[in-house]
């Protein structure tokens, strides 16, 4: 049957053209100004591979010291029983940076969350500043604020807990206002007409519902922050990478594999975990409805 609806549509194709000319209609490529910035894509994509000196030979060539590289870490060995004790402890520090960093950012940021969203701000002026200040921590990197914060309390943990606090206070009080942002209006309109003012709008109209994506944002922060940590401890803000830098500098290739295998064993335990944590509040937030 569709092989005879198929020949008819064929057979009455010119027929189809004059009914209908819109469907034939060819599909716009653009014109003149989509080729225009096509080109002038391709032109930018060219002049920043040559003024950045991107060379795929270079790239080439240097495999063969990656791969050198790569044999001198092999077999791991953390050497010491003393080394890898240091190790260790150097790991739980950095677990410890990003846990506490994360949770103290997480504390910080609902307020200023709730100041920058458009539907539980107090004022227009205290929208625009609160979105303007999380901004602004949000564009300092992590490794920055560890480089300020060591100047100013010194080296050790205590400035990498203030540095993964600052930088996460910026990214999740973006976060929270989205969310806060596309909470559903129903549940806010129903406690308001049941005489709530503005503080129960928001403790039982948006918070309800914005609460478990918020958690999951925290979770995956702490993942993310444990990978930071790392970085930070580079510089002297406490942690493994302080000893992962040393390692390094001494030409101690087994070891420093040992320590970069340790940290990726952390974070896929870490990415198991918050995975399964995550799972469990969204199943808690769809139980009541379901």
């Amino acid at each position: 049957m569709s092989g005879r609806l198929r020949a008819a549509a064929l057979a009455d194709l010119p027929g189809l053209r004059a009914r209908h000319p819109q469907g034939f209609r060819a599909a716009p490529l653009g014109g003149l100004p989509g080729s225009a910035a096509l080109l002038a894509g391709l032109a930018l994509l060219g002049f920043g591979f040559w003024r950045l000196e991107v060379s795929p030979a270079r790239l080439i060539g240097g495999f063969g010291h990656l791969l050198h590289f790569l044999t001198l870490m092999l077999p791991p060995d953390p050497g010491s029983w003393a080394r890898a004790g240091l190790i260790l402890h150097g790991l739980a520090e950095t677990v410890a940076i990003a846990f506490l960093g994360t949770l103290v950012a997480a504390v910080i940021a609902l307020p200023l969350g709730l100041l920058a969203a458009r539907n539980t701000t107090l004022h227009g002026v205290v929208h625009f500043l609160s979105r303007r200040a999380l901004d602004g921590m949000r564009g300092v990197d992590a490794l920055i604020w560890a480089l300020i914060w060591i100047s100013v309390v010194g080296l050790g943990p205590f400035a990498g807990v203030l540095a993964i606090t600052c930088s996460d206070i910026g990214t999740l009080g973006k976060l929270y206002s989205e969310a806060i942002e596309a909470a559903d209006r129903r549940a806010v309109e129903g406690v308001t007409s049941a005489g709530g003012g503005g503080l129960h709008r928001v403790r039982f109209g948006v918070l309800p519902q914005v609460l478990p994506i918020m958690a999951g944002q925290v979770l995956y922060q702490f993942e993310s922050n444990t990978r930071s940590s790392t970085i930070i401890g580079i510089v002297g803000a406490g942690g493994i990478g302080l000893y992962l830098s040393e390692m390094i500098r001494t030409l101690e290739w087994p070891t420093v594999s040992s320590i970069v295998l340790l940290i990726l064993a952390t974070v896929v335990a870490i990415d198991a975990l918050s995975t399964r944590l995550r799972a469990a509040i969204i199943h808690g937030a769809a139980a009541p409805g379901s």
